[in-house]
């Protein structure tokens, strides 16, 4: 073996033929990247970047998107609010998977980009008058487009709740955050340090949820449905908040045990991506759901929107998550399951300890917890409390116009921020 790699060595291959296994290679692998087995949580990094090459982008906003697939529902919700704004403004969705880019193209008249190298992004921002850079999620490749000193940043995230990462230290990376009310900020405040929230968050109201006004309760028929919608394991103990594991199975035989209640399943769409027994637990349940007959159903995300799902509901069992604060308009009961064991850290600012709260021990007893929520008349009255205090004051009439209205006036603050500085002798992106 030593033998050969020193002569492999002492006679290397000519320049024509390094060229061609260069090119080989690289059509290999944009095969495999192209493949429909290519992994959904890895990012295919087939992009538009010699299209280019010498051009800039339209408008004045960008929307940095750099997920894989299974990352999408975090971008979805947003865009007839971005469409909003690109009649406004002017906008581009920047991906760096084409799967994610084709997925987006079906839904949306807004322009999709895919960016594969890291450096794509130099020339076009140098070259296009765009302002102003929106983020929904916390992904670290964010700082492939945060680098940019010419753009203000900000953060609109993909659902507000009282999970700990909502008041992440990564917020101080924006320069501005977008909030859906006070409960957000109220949230920062009173956990992030040298923050200072009343300055960098602004109240837009959350035109991701329900943009209709609260539905009226269903009618009640021979059987009380519930929505059951967990969400993922997290990829650390401290945002640990899936009930899948610990309450889900016998939550679910229980209430599929009992004539009172149909059960609509629908599962965060990444359980399981970082643990295989929350997989088989996911697995399980909706084994279940299904085999109790056509009364029960289990709901994939991508099957209909959050909205058309508690639409069909009369009561929602979920985690610590933005779905127990998408549900509050409905005004229908809400219990929060609680997490086992103490390293899921909560950020509450008021709802979960307001809403009733169940524990691993009684996700067998969930008919009878269940029976007495639907029973509570007070309970309407602390959900609206709740809506004000969470979604208020632009929700839900008003949540894009005021969207639009501030994602306009931080585009005029940066041209005037960067036109002062260019004036001081800036360069440079």
């Amino acid at each position: 073996m030593r033998r050969l790699q020193r002569w492999i060595h002492s006679h290397p291959m000519p320049p024509t033929l390094h060229g061609l296994r260069r090119r080989a290679q690289s059509r290999a692998i944009t095969a495999v990247r192209r493949s429909r087995f290519f992994p959904r949580s890895m990012i295919d990094r087939l992009g538009d970047d010699a299209s280019f090459a010498e051009g800039g982008l339209d408008g004045r906003v960008i929307v940095f998107f750099p997920g894989p697939p299974d990352q999408l529902y975090q971008l979805l919700p947003w865009l007839p609010t971005l469409e909003a704004l690109d009649a406004a403004q002017g906008v581009s969705v920047v991906c760096q998977d084409s799967r994610v880019a084709a997925g987006i193209r079906e839904r949306t008249t807004v322009r999709v980009v895919t960016f594969a190298r890291y450096g794509a992004l130099d020339g076009v921002i140098g070259r296009s008058d765009v302002a102003l850079a929106l983020y929904v999620g916390h992904a670290s490749a964010n700082f492939e487009c945060l680098r940019f000193a010419s753009l203000l940043h900000a953060y609109i995230g993909h659902g507000d709740s009282d999970k700990g990462v909502s008041a992440s230290n990564q917020l101080k990376a924006y320069d501005a955050v977008f909030a859906p009310g006070q409960a957000a900020i109220d949230r920062i405040n009173a956990r992030l340090m040298r923050f200072d929230a009343e300055r960098r968050c602004v109240i837009v109201g959350q035109p991701t949820t329900l943009s209709a006004p609260p539905l009226d309760a269903p009618a009640l028929g021979q059987r009380t449905t519930v929505l059951y919608a967990p969400t993922w394991e997290g990829a650390q103990p401290s945002v640990a908040y899936s009930s899948v594991l610990t309450h889900g199975l016998p939550l679910v035989e229980s209430l599929l045990a009992d004539s009172r209640y149909r059960v609509l399943y629908r599962p965060h769409p990444l359980i399981g991506v970082t643990s295989g027994d929350y997989a088989g637990a996911n697995a399980a349940i909706q084994a279940a759901v299904r085999q109790a007959g056509a009364d029960h159903r289990v709901i994939a995300a991508d099957d209909e929107p959050l909205e058309t799902s508690f639409a069909r509901a009369e009561v929602l069992v979920c985690d610590v998550s933005a779905v127990a604060t998408a549900w509050l308009p409905s005004l229908r009961p809400l219990v929060v399951t609680a997490a086992a064991g103490g390293a899921a850290v909560s950020a509450d600012s008021g709802m979960l300890a307001r809403v009733r709260r169940l524990a691993p021990a009684e996700a067998g007893r969930a008919p009878a917890v269940l029976a007495a929520e639907l029973a509570d008349e007070g309970g309407r009255g602390v959900l609206e409390e709740l809506v004000a205090y969470y979604l208020s004051p632009y929700w839900p009439d008003r949540s894009i116009e005021r969207f639009v209205q501030v994602s306009t006036e931080l585009v005029g603050e940066r041209d005037r921020l960067r036109a002062a500085l260019v004036a001081a002798g800036a360069t440079g992106t």
